[in-house]
């Protein structure tokens, strides 16, 4: 029976002086004095805790039994130091090795794995305790828990193995291996490797490995993996299934997502929540809404009950399908199931309502977040100065971001690059350059989004050399420009009338492969190419256009048959042309798009013409109805 302590307090102490980061240093070395700094030489904790001298019998030792119920009770890092302080005030006391299993979780619950790995290397020396696989695989456990201390697992098990040959490896250690391996595809063979030479394996060897496969596209493999995993009498569990759903979802083949969830109930495995939300994600990416909305009603059924995950993926498709009023009910919904909306939930409401023209509902939205006791972190403060921009309130938006650092939460390059677009789209040049200036000073880096609001801002209000200078800064700090900067520099060169040097920039663009130019970038040269007198040369950009996959659209039919004049013949031969060209290459959205013009401008399409592009777009809904029945079988599992 374990003797808590419950009438002896803990000394209170003015001042820490060991730090809980992943950097601190266990000394073994301390003694009386282990808080130099302190006024108060007392140790941290009452000595009457701690009766003197011990006294063992077999392997007990007076005292295990109160510094096992403070490992138990310690709830931070900071406890666990400051037991772990005393404790090395009496160096030749063995303390036992189930002592340190509970410190050993702390530190992998607080993300400090560095803490663990020194703990697991003073418990010898500075502990008298000889560590044994448990310990060993606690510390990789830890190591395992941090994405930036993953490299060192493998080379601290080999160490530990030469400092301690009585440590026999187990199961657990293998898996905790085997983890380690599949983190990144460079050691994914390795981590084959080692599963094969493993003498026994469980559902957790095979989901791990299943997963990683999964995660860097061997699909093939990791079903392979699947079929040896039932042929080895182990029984796949719902996590091994929900990997290779993830990435069949992510890669778009509907078809086999349905047949492996049918699958999974065949084996005995129901869906989870995590189960649930890769289905329902996948459907909001395809912008299957009302089948996302059918597994969310069928979830409790399934003894499954949505999380903030759930409700996050369908309230973002929603907003991106430009329902934020429908998105707003779910919220409703929501908060009567007992999921309280976070942060994220919020910012996607209020870019939702401020892209469909409603800033009124935005605002609103804010003011209810704010009411909960929802704290806007970055993100949320980005959309909202982002909203505020859009609809001409940059002032506002700029006592914002003030508020922003008021409440210590830092302006991410979107949030300036919302503001500086702002204030460019205001005509207030100065002040877009001052928000660029405090973006750098803040230590902020541009990034190609930056750069291109910059050099649009700047050609857009007539100060072509300021935008070719900003153009000349992107490309030495080695940030390849996008397609905004590619047309914001083109438009600016050919309004400056410098036709040639947009003709060469574009040229550049071509010979860099990437980005690619979208239709955009050909209007802007196609205008500059016809006021020239150039029709020649602007039919032979339109020719590479079609060939590059790149469609016309409304502006670019506009920009020609302002050439033409009112010469219906020509106008009739061009778009027929078009919509010819576009069909024979398949392409049925650009084709039925140039017909739609066509019928704005009262110019009738052969019958010839039409046929081509119905069928196509036949042919385009069959297909559509192929998908949506996969999602049904999905739905109706």
């Amino acid at each position: 029976m374990l003797l808590r302590p419950t009438t002896i307090l803990l000394r209170p102490l003015p001042r820490l002086s060991h730090t809980t980061s992943s950097s601190h240093s266990f000394n073994s070395n301390s003694n009386s004095n282990v808080y130099p700094d302190d006024p108060d030489p007392d140790p941290p904790l009452a000595p009457d805790l701690f009766p003197s001298p011990y006294h063992r019998s077999g392997s007990y030792t007076q005292g295990d039994a109160t510094y096992l119920s403070l490992a138990l009770s310690a709830s931070d890092p900071a406890s666990v130091h400051r037991l772990l302080s005393r404790m090395r005030l009496h160096p030749h006391r063995p303390f036992p090795e189930r002592l340190f299993f509970p410190l050993f979780r702390i530190f992998s619950r607080f993300n400090l794995p560095l803490d663990a790995l020194h703990l697991f290397d003073e418990m010898l020396p500075s502990f008298n305790c000889s560590p044994t696989v448990r310990s060993l695989n606690s510390t990789l456990s830890a190591l395992l828990s941090s994405p930036s201390s993953l490299p060192l697992a493998l080379p601290f098990y080999s160490r530990a193995l030469r400092s301690y040959p009585s440590i026999s490896p187990n199961l657990l250690t293998s898996n905790l291996l085997l983890k380690a391996l599949s983190h990144s595809p460079s050691s994914l063979d390795r981590a084959i490797h080692l599963f094969r030479s493993l003498p026994s394996r469980d559902a957790y060897s095979y989901s791990t490995l299943i997963d990683a496969l999964s995660r860097f596209n061997r699909l093939n493999e990791a079903f392979s993996l699947l079929d040896e995993m039932q042929l080895d009498g182990v029984p796949p569990t719902s996590i091994t299934f929900n990997s290779l759903l993830r990435s069949l979802c992510r890669s778009g083949d509907l078809s086999r997502a349905s047949k492996l969830t049918r699958y999974m109930l065949l084996k005995g495995c129901p869906p989870t929540t995590a189960t649930y939300n890769t289905l329902i994600h996948s459907l909001c990416l395809h912008g299957n809404l009302d089948a996302a909305l059918s597994l969310l009603h069928r979830m409790p059924c399934d003894a499954c009950q949505p999380n903030e995950i759930t409700y996050g993926a369908i309230i973002d498709g929603l907003v991106k399908l430009r329902r934020p009023s429908d998105a707003r009910s779910i919220v409703i919904d929501m908060d009567a199931r007992g999921v309280r909306p976070n942060a994220f939930i919020y910012s996607a409401l209020i870019t939702g309502f401020f892209r469909c023209g409603d800033p009124d509902a935005a605002i609103e939205t804010w003011t209810a977040m704010v009411e909960r006791g929802v704290k806007p972190n970055t993100v949320v403060f980005s959309a909202f100065i982002d909203g505020l921009c859009r609809h001409g309130k940059a002032d506002e938006a700029e006592h914002l971001l003030s508020r922003m650092t008021a409440e210590d939460c830092t302006p991410s390059v979107f949030t300036y690059t919302s503001l500086m677009r702002g204030h460019f789209e205001s005509g207030s040049i100065q002040r877009a350059l001052a928000t660029w200036k405090d973006m750098v000073r803040q230590g902020c880096e541009p990034n190609a989004v930056s750069y291109s609001t910059l050099i649009h801002g700047l050609c857009e209000g007539g100060r072509l050399d300021e935008g070719m200078m900003a153009w000349r800064n992107m490309l030495a700090k080695g940030c390849s420009p996008d397609v905004v900067a590619y047309g914001a520099m083109i438009r600016g060169l050919c309004l400056g009338g410098r036709l040639d040097d947009g003709v060469r920039l574009f040229n550049d663009m071509l010979a860099r492969e990437e980005p690619e130019p979208d239709a955009v970038i050909y209007n802007i040269l196609f205008d500059g190419l016809l006021k020239g007198g150039k029709l020649t040369q602007a039919m032979d950009l339109l020719r590479s256009m079609l060939n590059r996959g790149c469609d016309p659209d409304e502006v670019t039919c506009n920009t020609f048959l302002r050439e033409f004049g009112g010469d219906d013949k020509k106008v009739r031969e061009f778009m027929e042309g078009l919509v010819v060209r576009l069909s024979k290459r398949e392409r049925v959205e650009g084709a039925a798009g140039i017909v739609g013009v066509m019928l704005a401008k009262n110019v009738a399409p052969e019958p010839g013409t039409w046929a081509m592009v119905l069928g196509g777009v036949c042919k385009g809904r069959r297909v559509r109805r192929l998908i949506d029945k996969c999602w049904i079988d999905i739905v109706g599992t």
